[in-house]
């Protein structure tokens, strides 16, 4: 009887001891008085378990506690503009396809703008800079020119 005994003291330390060690975590450590504020706050808003339904408080009895501020969403005219603009260029699904009207029926719609991109002579001039510089990535290493043969090119200024 003294060794079960002994053994279920043995564990009960054990477990306190690492509950201590759990509890001194200094990475998730917070004060006190932060722990008293949330709780304070808790009690105010109602966000506190009840332990025999499972939900908030405020949700139980929502007239003790004060509502909750609702983010503003769109009006009822932006809604309905923004209704108008997808109609008009099809971007609305159709459902039995799943695909936008406007890629289904593409000459019904107005086209969409294309956004310039640079021109030809813009991208050989980019490279042409790039290889004078050594700012092209060596395939083989990961690194750029400029890094493994620094003598080779001119230094940034």
């Amino acid at each position: 009887m003294n060794s079960k005994f002994a053994s279920a003291i043995t564990i009960a330390l054990a477990t306190l001891a690492a509950g201590n060690a759990l509890a001194a975590d200094p990475v998730a450590s917070t004060s006190r008085a932060q722990v008293q504020a949330e709780l304070r706050d808790a009690q105010r808003t109602g966000d506190i378990m009840d332990s025999e339904t499972g939900k908030k408080l405020n949700e139980l009895n929502p007239n003790r506690y004060p509502a909750k501020a609702v983010a503003q969403g769109r009006t009822r005219a932006e809604v309905q503009a923004e209704l108008r603009d997808a109609q008009r260029t099809g971007d609305i699904m159709d459902s039995e396809t799943g695909k936008k009207l406007n890629e289904l029926n593409p000459n019904r719609y107005p086209a969409k703008a294309t956004v310039q991109g640079r021109t030809r002579a813009d991208v050989q001039a980019e490279l042409r800079d790039a290889q004078r510089k050594g700012d092209i990535v060596d395939s083989e290493t990961g690194k750029k020119l400029n890094e493994l043969n620094p003598s080779r090119y001119a230094t940034k200024a």
